[in-house]
């Protein structure tokens, strides 16, 4: 049965997408670069900040790359009021989970600041044992942030489960044979997450925790 539960941050547990895709623009805007449509941006969450400025401003130098960078995050951090909610059920289903034995992850394209300031927001923190951004290891959806959480946790890839609801989390979990979860309320269509071949697709968060009961009800059958 699976042990490790490893999730996604923005579009899996928060729902940060609107502040994101305003930052992004403003910050391209203020530096007078391509400011990119809201579809592109939605579409580039989950990677590291750096791999999806090049895709959103293909050519664009590393000087410009840095620049937007460092103007996003202020953008996002001090400017936008975007609000930014947990999902539904999300805080709710973590602690009950939590309470089951569970061990629970982040693998996120967030950078380790990034993940500090919402575990501290949000109060999530201590219920995660491990976690990686994306300025600490490769980007998704190289596995290797995967891979290092395994390491850390001794869970193997056929006892984990990655969540999320972007192609780069359900690929990098492909790439290592580990089964995944597609959530249908985030970035991605559930039409391209389906390629991945997800064992399970959930429209509400709290549809995981259902699923993972009724998996082990099955075991002690």
């Amino acid at each position: 049965m699976f042990k490790l539960l490893i999730f996604d941050w923005d579009g899996t547990l928060m729902d940060s997408a609107a502040r994101i895709v305003s930052s992004m623009q403003s910050a391209a805007n203020s530096l007078s670069l391509k400011v990119p449509g809201s579809e592109a941006v939605r579409d580039i969450i989950g990677l590291s900040l750096e791999h999806a400025i090049n895709i959103l401003i293909p050519g664009i130098s590393p000087a410009d790359n840095q620049q937007l960078s460092d103007a996003y995050s202020q953008h996002y951090r001090y400017h936008d009021q975007s609000p930014t909610p947990l999902y539904p059920g999300v805080e709710q289903s973590l602690q009950s989970l939590n309470s089951k034995g569970y061990l629970l992850a982040v693998a996120t394209g967030k950078g380790r600041a990034g993940i500090d300031r919402v575990f501290t927001q949000t109060g999530l923190g201590p219920l995660f044992i491990a976690s990686r951004g994306a300025d600490e290891t490769k980007s998704k959806p190289d596995p290797l942030m995967l891979k290092q959480i395994l390491e850390q946790t001794g869970v193997s890839a056929q006892q984990a489960l990655m969540i999320g609801d972007t192609s780069y989390d359900l690929e990098m979990a492909q790439r290592i044979a580990m089964p995944s979860i597609a959530v249908s309320y985030g970035m991605h269509a559930l039409e391209k997450l389906r390629s991945y071949q997800p064992i399970l697709e959930v429209d509400k968060f709290q549809q995981i925790e259902t699923w993972l009961d009724r998996q082990m009800e099955k075991k002690c059958e």
